[in-house]
């Protein structure tokens, strides 16, 4: 039996312009990612971006970053999304949240004030280190990338 998921505080600072708005929230008790909403009304032209603002600035816990991503429902119905995806907000940054946003459609799409406009994922973060080597070993893959494993009839195999 899992667990349920242990809450870790994030200190959050609305800014004036994300005053009377909700606070990102899980919108089930099974969702992984809290909606955020835009401080801001906004049209995303076909092929345009926009960094949507929030209305909030926060202190993520160290070790941890808020990975945000897009809302599939945006993404498919409009072709909104987030082209970094998943953007990162690292533990050190204490400025506004913005999201930027794309449009893929072929229509402008409006963004309103209190829209939900992306998902905030808080995740662990592990920092690597290098360690430089002659050689490295050698698996079944090898060096073939770019589709060399298959799968797709579009790409031959």
């Amino acid at each position: 039996m899992h667990s349920p998921a242990t809450e870790i505080p994030v200190a959050v600072k609305i800014l004036p312009h994300g005053e009377g708005l909700p606070l990102p929230a899980y919108a089930t008790d099974g969702a992984a990612g809290m909606d955020a909403v835009s401080a801001e009304d906004v049209t995303l032209a076909p092929g345009g971006r926009h960094a949507v603002a929030t209305g909030l600035a926060m202190a993520i816990p160290a070790g941890f970053e808020i990975q945000v991503r897009p809302r599939s429902g945006l993404a498919l119905k409009h072709g909104i999304s987030v082209p970094n995806a998943p953007g990162t907000i690292d533990s050190d940054y204490r400025g506004e949240l913005k999201v930027i946003l794309i449009n893929h459609g072929a229509e402008p799409f409006e963004i309103r004030r209190g829209d939900r406009v992306a998902q905030l994922v808080l995740a662990p973060v592990t920092r690597a280190s290098w360690l430089q080597v002659e050689e490295l070993d050698e698996t079944l893959r090898g060096e073939g990338g770019f589709g060399s494993t298959g799968g797709v009839v579009a790409l031959g195999n």
